[in-house]
């Protein structure tokens, strides 16, 4: 490149050119379907909790921001169908690190991600989402809290995921629905493109 060939590259800049930029947070580019954002914890369609206070979830976490505490299932009234559940559910978003881990170790797929990621915190405690914020309400879509930039969309696909050792890259696999519905919404389309298989 000659002496006058970098001026041209600079000076090439300076033209009125097409804008690959955004005016966020005014406009915010899509997310990819398996996006990891702010977890929720899942219920089944008849109201009770998936979570059974296994602390799988915590064990496996890298960051250490997990804290769970299991308990006996009240018999007159139980909260989960197992023998426990998760009476203590904690997640430090300081540390949170959302890697995913925590969903591919659940047995249960109690704790999913949404594509929620926009945090604004006044209070370093709200960074502590407990039991009772993570968990979805009865229509299965999370709760939405004041600090959280939440926009048309962003809940969609939140109780949907697909564990990735499933499938395992089998061609006979193709076409068939691996994603986990929960309550209300969150079923996807089988994927395509398996090895072996159909495009």
């Amino acid at each position: 490149m000659g002496y006058l060939d970098g001026f041209k590259v600079t000076l090439s800049q300076m033209l009125p050119t097409r804008r690959v930029t955004t005016k966020y947070p005014k406009v915010k580019r899509p997310k990819p379907e398996r996006f990891h954002g702010r977890h929720v914890l899942n219920r089944y369609e008849d109201g009770m909790e998936k979570c059974i206070g296994c602390e799988l979830c915590a064990g496996v976490c890298p960051a250490r921001c997990i804290y769970v505490r299991g308990r006996d299932n009240p018999p007159d009234a139980p909260v989960s169908p197992g023998e426990r559940y998760g009476f203590v559910y904690e997640i430090n978003y300081l540390r949170c690190i959302h890697c995913d881990l925590c969903v591919e170790a659940c047995p249960t797929e109690a704790i999913t991600e949404s594509k929620v990621f926009e945090f604004s915190f006044t209070d370093r405690r709200d960074a502590i989402y407990t039991r009772e914020e993570l968990l979805v309400g009865d229509d299965g879509r999370p709760k939405q809290l004041p600090w959280e930039d939440w926009r048309p969309g962003d809940d969609a696909h939140t109780s949907a995921w697909m564990r990735a050792t499933a499938p395992g890259g089998a061609a006979d696999q193709e076409g068939i629905r691996h994603w986990s519905g929960e309550l209300g919404y969150g079923r996807r389309k089988p994927e395509a493109g398996q090895p072996g298989g159909q495009a």
